[in-house]
């Protein structure tokens, strides 16, 4: 797992309970609108998310993983755990990517303050993330 992202996860995993939901809304704002020339046709859809979100992994020739979430701002749980992967994963390489705990969503600590549906939706957010750059890196 990169670095960054292992250092998100202790910072929540050790928090008080009951910052945990407030720390997860600060990284709804980590997500930059979509960059120039693409659009949500681009993009991969999560319908295991209860909101309307897409993603788009990919494998760059040196190796390292850009992502590009969208997600509105209505959303903001949803937000957030993309918040804390764009974060997180900002320079991993594919290796990096792959080697993210499927669990990484529980490993913080967000099963006891989110529902478990969004947990789920987080999760498959990782899972079809991790599937992109594993078709990609071959």
């Amino acid at each position: 797992m990169p670095t960054r992202l292992a250092e998100i996860v202790e910072e929540f995993a050790d928090a008080p309970r009951d910052v945990v939901l407030e720390m997860l809304l600060e990284y709804a704002d980590v997500i930059p609108p979509l960059p120039a020339g693409v659009d949500r046709d681009d993009l991969e859809q999560v319908p295991e998310c209860q909101t309307a979100f897409f993603l788009k992994a990919e494998v760059n020739p040196d190796g390292t993983v850009t992502t590009v979430f969208d997600c509105p701002p209505e959303a903001p749980t949803t937000r957030a755990f993309a918040g804390i992967l764009a974060e997180g994963l900002a320079g991993a390489s594919a290796e990096q990517v792959l080697a993210v705990p499927d669990d990484l969503y529980q490993r913080m600590g967000l099963a006891q303050a989110i529902s478990p549906l969004r947990v789920r939706g987080g999760t498959a957010i990782l899972t079809r993330l991790k599937r992109q750059v594993r078709e990609q890196a071959g």
